[in-house]
């Protein structure tokens, strides 16, 4: 008889199958729920991430509002770093261009600024024709009758013409004004300058030149009106090469307060300027500037970057961007002087009695001297020229044609170091020591300066 079949037992294949199963299940939840997990916690690092951003956006200090999920993720396995203590919050610094510099500069000093006007009385000639006939004897008039007329010019009286056009600059409240010597050099002008400021704009007044310096090109004029705008003097001692260099001026007599700008590119040159009614002028100590100075900024300013002025342009070189003018230290000097005594006395200046040339390597080389510095004491073309004036201080303390100056007053001469310029910085009366080259040997000479 058949057994019959236990409907409750499970074969054991079955068993095995269910098992493995429910490991597979268990696993699969476990990751489910570590999935889960993860998920929050990324969840709530982006909600912290995007309040904070809102935060800084609200405060208008956002920076990029834009969330990074596979960065956070990389972020969860790094190590915690030490959060670093928040900065003090950085103090507000004003930078200021210098554009905006130049433009405050021009504002400040451009009513100072003036036009100076040379107007002179001269022929007006108008055109007419000569009758060739009236030149000949009555007797020969008849023989030659005939209509001949010479066109010609004919003065009919006199007119005042403007002759001249050049800048200078108001030193005082009370109208005195600095330019050029030879600006206004010429004694049978008269002389206008037109006012810049906002109250006088455009107004004309006649002006009295006070005093021209003998031995500079300054001048110092002076207008009858008071509460004008007046511009500051800065140290041309202390001038760098590099440093910005501003200048205003009448451009070509015909540009009223034309600016330009650019640096101080030398220092103590020296020039022969030409132009002036007098004939060439010896310059000497100048500043050298690429600035555009150009004909009619005679005697107006050149302002460093703080609207101090630091020199009175005076000369432009035959050559693209270099011009000169003088140090304001030696134009506020004469001005001091005038405001003091009403007139220049520098018309007495020390004198040694040398004519001379800068030795250089070249020179050096061509006359085959000891030095390659120094002033040779050289004559002139003409037998009026000696290299030592005969009588001259020079003379009497032994110099003669061939000696070379090495130093001066301690200073070493050079071409930018001239001889002249030092003892131009003497007075009449006192002792300078220098170091001569004479013979083929140097020797210390004390000498007592005359008077030119």
């Amino acid at each position: 008889m058949t057994e019959p079949i236990n409907q409750t037992e499970t074969p054991k294949e079955q068993r095995n199958f269910i098992r493995v199963t429910k490991k597979i299940a268990a696993i699969f939840v476990i990751l489910l729920l570590i999935g889960l997990g993860a998920m929050l916690y990324v969840g709530a690092q982006a909600g912290h991430w995007a309040y904070a951003n809102f935060l800084h956006w609200k405060n208008k200090n956002a920076g990029s509002f834009i969330f990074n999920p596979a960065q956070k993720i990389k972020d969860l396995f790094r190590a915690p770093q030490k959060t670093a203590p928040a900065a003090a919050p950085a103090q507000t610094v004003r930078v200021v261009s210098e554009e905006s510099a130049v433009i405050d500069v021009v504002k400040k000093a451009s009513p100072a600024v003036v036009s100076v006007i040379a107007s002179e009385e001269v022929p007006k000639l108008e055109q007419c024709f000569e009758d060739y006939n009236s030149g000949l004897p009555p007797q020969l008039r008849d023989f030659f009758n005939f209509d001949f007329r010479v066109p010609g010019l004919c003065q009919r009286g006199t007119e005042i013409q403007r002759v001249g056009a050049a800048s200078g600059f108001i030193a005082s409240a009370d109208g005195y004004i600095l330019t050029n010597k030879h600006v206004v050099e010429n004694d049978r002008a008269e002389y206008t300058v037109v006012l810049n400021d906002e109250k006088n704009f455009g107004k004309k007044v006649k002006a009295l030149v006070v005093a021209r310096d003998p031995a500079n090109d300054i001048a110092v004029l002076k207008i009858n009106l008071s509460g004008l705008p007046e511009l500051d003097f800065g140290d041309s001692d202390k001038l760098q090469v590099g440093q910005t260099a501003i200048a205003i001026g009448y451009s070509l007599g015909q540009f009223e307060n034309t600016v330009s700008k650019g640096v101080v590119s030398g220092l103590l040159r020296s020039i022969t300027a030409a132009g002036s009614r007098a004939g060439a002028e010896r310059l000497r100590g100048l500043i050298q500037t690429d600035a555009a100075i150009n004909p009619g900024n005679s005697g107006g300013p050149l302002l460093d970057i703080g609207g101090n002025v630091i020199g009175m342009n005076v000369a432009v070189a035959d050559a693209q961007s270099i011009g000169f003018a003088i140090p304001i230290n030696a134009v506020k000097k004469v001005y001091d002087e005038v405001r003091t005594t009403g007139k220049i006395s520098a018309a007495k200046q020390p004198f040694l009695g040398v004519r001379y040339v800068p030795v250089n390597e070249e020179l050096k080389k061509n006359y085959k001297l000891s030095y390659d510095y120094g002033m040779l004491l050289v004559k002139g073309k003409d037998v009026s020229e000696p290299a030592v004036a005969p009588g001259s201080p020079a003379d009497q303390a032994g110099l003669k044609e061939g000696d070379i100056i090495l130093e001066a007053g301690g200073k070493k001469l050079d071409e930018r170091n001239l001889l002249g310029d030092v003892i131009a910085e003497r007075k009449i009366g006192d002792d300078i020591s220098l170091l001569v080259f004479s013979g083929g040997q140097t020797r210390d000479i004390k000498v007592k300066l005359g008077e030119k």
